[in-house]
């Protein structure tokens, strides 16, 4: 056994997928805008198309949360795209609904896409999967059976219905957003699933605590993408000063799961724009 302990060898005999609960649904639209036949219209075109977009369940209605289901507009900085829809729904049909309500307004003209993400709202549960798999181990119950899986899913659902603020959350009215895809590190000499469930544990533990540390400046929200985009994980940063994502990530780069483990996509940073001032934001 190579002086392996009792508690290693039960941590690498049970499952090294930890449990998750899931929430909203979230899609993220960059989007380039169409400046030189924008600049071409009337003024009352303009003026009519944006009364539209502000009229819209998707735009307009959506800004003030019903049941979950809500949207937000942000105007990006740099050459990334022009402007940022988020989506929060309860479903992906309710998603695709969102999309196309976009898509139909006559303001769709005007924009292209630049690029998108797809994603839940995800929550992991380093902690309690470990307990509740070795608490299943040490009654016998057999690895994935009926019993077990049973056993597993009502310590989900009490723990849906007691993070539910946090699975279903209202966007935050910050004044800046910064959102970024991620994954974990699978190749080359280190792969993070590969490594025992205890100290994965241990590291997002870590990672978590510098977290907290910004908990009264900004607002974070982690949404799982495996199946679902091109990276793993998206992160979605809400402050009312941009600052605070610099100091944040930076920071968090220098705990071991993000130095060893993590890889990072493109940043996208932008101001909200509440519906009712986008016909500023788009003055010709």
């Amino acid at each position: 056994m190579g002086g392996m302990t009792p508690e290693t060898l039960l941590d690498t005999s049970l499952p090294a997928v930890p449990l998750t609960v899931e929430g909203a649904s979230v899609l993220h639209q960059m989007m380039r805008f169409r400046w030189s036949a924008w600049r071409a219209l009337s003024s009352e075109s303009r003026s009519a198309i944006l009364e539209e977009a502000a009229r819209s369940v998707t735009l307009g209605g959506a800004e003030q949360p019903a049941g979950g289901r809500q949207s937000s507009v942000y105007s990006l900085l740099g050459h990334k795209g022009d402007f940022l829809f988020l989506h929060f729904r309860r479903s992906f049909e309710e998603l695709n609904d969102a999309q196309l309500d976009l898509a139909r307004l006559r303001l769709s003209d005007y924009l292209e896409p630049a690029t998108s993400y797809l994603s839940v709202i995800e929550l992991g549960l380093y902690e309690s999967s470990s307990d509740t798999y070795q608490g299943l181990a040490e009654k016998g119950i057999k690895l994935h059976s009926e019993e077990w899986k049973r056993e597993v899913e009502a310590v989900l659902d009490r723990h849906r219905k007691a993070m539910a603020p946090r699975l279903w959350p209202e966007i935050p009215r910050s004044k800046y957003i910064c959102f970024y895809p991620m994954d974990r590190r699978r190749g080359e000499s280190k792969n993070w699933y590969q490594e025992a469930m205890s100290d994965r544990q241990r590291m997002m533990k870590e990672h978590g605590l510098v977290g907290r540390r910004y908990a009264g400046e900004v607002r974070q929200i982690i949404t799982g993408s495996i199946g679902f985009d091109d990276w793993e994980w998206g992160v979605d940063l809400f402050a009312e000063d941009p600052l605070i994502f610099k100091k944040l990530i930076y920071e968090m780069r220098f705990d071991e799961v993000s130095a060893v483990y993590a890889l990072f996509g493109t940043f996208y940073v932008g101001l909200r724009v509440p519906i009712t001032k986008l016909a500023d934001v788009l003055k010709p």
